[in-house]
């Protein structure tokens, strides 16, 4: 068994002798290969069909990491299980191989489709009262005229002439008329004055007088 090492061996030590020189060198590298060869051979076999993993240590940049690198070769992955593996997934219908139907268009216009839309249900009040109507029948009847021409109008046709709001339209100075006083008005007629302010006729229905109406609001 020596005999055969020291055959084995005989090589590097033909390499190793123009390094080391001396004789002593070149024996005891001999010496320690030779020890450490057959014990490194044995702890590989005994290690489950000799899978030898070096822990070799690779710097790069300022980064160290530890890379294991095994002399054995990877076990190749079985074929039939590959194939069995594609043809399940063909059958599956991965979503690769998926093809995209599209929607056959029997028109040439687009139109948006009408989608759920549902009424907003608030959780809690965004205001913490609820705003007041800035133009109620207080605010539309400002006050009456009481000129001469209003009481002509007053006496021959049946008419009352306010000054009214200037937002004010025809049907709110209505119906603040009917609010206010309980009376129908037949026609409402309205103009902006030069100074600036909106004044109205209301022509009262054959129902009303206007001049009861008159002493009963306090312009007679």
């Amino acid at each position: 068994m020596l005999s055969l090492l020291l055959r084995l061996l005989f090589p590097i030590q033909l390499f190793l002798q123009p390094i080391y020189s001396k004789p002593f060198h070149s024996c005891a590298i001999l010496f320690v290969l030779a020890f450490f060869v057959p014990l490194f051979l044995v702890a590989s076999f005994y290690f489950d069909g000799f899978e030898i993993f070096l822990p070799c240590q690779i710097v790069c940049g300022d980064c160290e990491r530890l890379a294991f690198l095994s002399t054995a070769e990877g076990k190749k992955a079985d074929p039939k299980a590959q194939a069995l593996k594609a043809a399940k997934a063909v059958k599956s219908g991965s979503s690769t191989l998926k093809k995209k139907t599209k929607k056959i268009r029997t028109k040439v216009t687009f139109h948006r489709p009408k989608t759920l839309k549902l009424p907003r249900n608030p959780k809690y009040p965004r205001i913490s009262a609820p705003p007041r109507n800035k133009l109620d029948h207080y605010q539309i009847l400002k006050y009456p005229l009481t000129t001469e021409s209003a009481m002509k109008k007053i006496e021959d046709n049946n008419t009352l002439v306010f000054i009214v709001d200037i937002r004010a339209d025809k049907k709110k100075i209505k119906d603040a008329v009917k609010k206010m006083y309980d009376i129908q008005a037949k026609k409402v007629n309205t103009l902006i004055r030069p100074d600036g302010t909106k004044k109205a006729y209301v022509r009262l229905t054959p129902d009303y007088d206007a001049l009861d109406v008159a002493n009963k609001i306090g312009i007679i």
